[in-house]
């Protein structure tokens, strides 16, 4: 198998976002959960993406595990490599952005990498190098709360420069509007100038379209899914690969089994999601507190949902509002917290697909990286999109038979998300 593109995802959820962009600009991709096993057979792709937990580990542990993924994606023919990382650029000053950004660039011999998390689809804009999430600057968006990495700063030169040992320069809008040419022009003088990476500006999929064009002839990106969207269309257009949507069909064929959804994000779209669930089926919330402080609400959550779960879908949620989790993590810790929730919920998603849950709905990017890995489910196809950067997944070489997956990032998807999906998934 020789792949026209790969790329390395720093979670699990923002994989698959990457992946549903391939597919809808017409690269056939697939999602492998790590590193493949040599016996697995993947199908004949022009993409892998392959999903790593390395959003919130130490930067030495980040640097290793993602440039063992390069070295498998260019073994496998891969000109270009995307880090892929979240469209709100979440990272904390020690990393893990900058530090994989410069080993993917060390392996790949050097030179500047364009780096933007830009992706207007979804709300994510970057002007002057400042990030905004659906017009607010990243500080003041909801992200300012996030439980593991929260962003207070939207100047992405200062947070990626706090993070790098090289310097961090800006391609800015009426540069990148000016197309290709002056875009590989502002990038050459930032060269010479000795500067290492360049936030790029990027309010438009035309802008998209323009870094993606002058991105794919270097070896290395770092960007959010936005910019897969553009380096998918410069591949389409090259001749490469077909100019048209892939087949997701053979993606969402019925599997039967139970439904059941699972959620670990404590992000505002998430918890108004929930709320509205409650609406048409039974939800349980968990009581973090009580999961910190040891008592087995796992079992008894396990056994509610037995009771229930043959009528039709059932929630489980160890989501809570931005101001209980701060108090918790100021009692308990940030990691014995988060710890607390993921450790949870992939049990719990664990125990009903033994029931016989094949159809599974996940919110939340370390809720999903935690139940995937506790499924061992080796890849995914790709299936259609239920919302922007949420596609149905199928489970590919997965010991427990063929499976429907939605792996949903906290704050993506409607109110009515969680029906949507259940209902793509038969």
């Amino acid at each position: 198998m020789t792949i026209l593109l790969g790329s390395i995802a720093d979670d699990y959820t923002g994989a698959s976002d990457l992946a549903n962009t391939l597919t809808k600009n017409g690269l056939r991709t697939v999602q492998t959960v790590g590193i493949p096993d040599p016996s697995l057979v993947l199908p004949d792709v022009d993409a892998v993406v392959v999903s790593l937990k390395i959003r919130s580990v130490a930067a030495e542990e980040a640097v290793a595990a993602a440039s063992k993924a390069e070295r498998w994606l260019r073994d496998r023919g891969a000109a270009h490599v995307l880090y892929k990382i979240c469209s709100t650029f979440d990272s904390t000053d020690q990393g893990n952005i900058g530090p994989v950004t410069e080993a993917l660039s060390r392996a790949a011999g050097g030179g500047i990498v364009l780096v933007t998390p830009a992706f207007p689809e979804t709300g994510r804009t970057v002007y002057l190098g400042h990030l905004f999430v659906n017009g607010q600057p990243l500080n003041e968006s909801p992200l300012k709360d996030h439980p593991l990495n929260p962003m207070h700063d939207a100047n992405l030169v200062r947070v990626m420069a706090r993070q790098s040992k090289g310097s961090v320069g800006l391609v800015d809008l009426p540069t990148v509007a000016a197309g290709p040419e002056a875009v590989r022009a502002r990038l050459d003088a930032l060269r010479a100038e000795g500067v290492a990476a360049a936030i790029a500006d990027a309010t438009s999929e035309r802008d998209l379209e323009t870094l993606g064009e002058v991105a794919l002839q270097t070896p290395v990106s770092t960007g959010a899914s936005g910019l897969g969207l553009g380096l998918a269309r410069a591949i389409a257009c090259s001749g490469r690969a077909a100019a048209a949507r892939a087949d997701t069909s053979d993606a969402v064929r019925p599997v039967g089994g139970l439904a059941a959804i699972v959620a670990g994000s404590c992000s505002a779209a998430t918890l108004r999601q929930l709320e509205v669930a409650e609406r048409s089926m039974p939800v349980l919330r968990l009581d973090t507190e009580r999961l910190l402080k040891g008592f087995d609400a796992i079992s008894a959550a396990i056994a509610w949902a037995g009771e229930r779960i043959s009528a039709g879908p059932v929630v489980i949620a160890a989501s809570a509002s931005p101001d209980v989790v701060s108090r918790l993590q100021s009692q308990y810790g940030r990691e014995a917290s988060g710890h607390a929730i993921e450790t949870a919920t992939a049990t719990i998603a664990g125990e009903l697909v033994a029931r016989g849950v094949k159809r599974l709905v996940v919110a939340g990017g370390e809720t999903s990286g935690a139940t995937v890995d506790r499924l061992a489910i080796p890849a995914f196809l790709i299936g259609p999109e239920i919302a922007p950067g949420v596609p149905v997944l199928r489970t590919v070489g997965n010991a427990q038979g063929d499976m429907l997956l939605a792996l949903k990032s906290g704050n993506f998807g409607g109110e009515d998300f969680f029906s949507a999906a259940l209902a793509m998934m038969g």
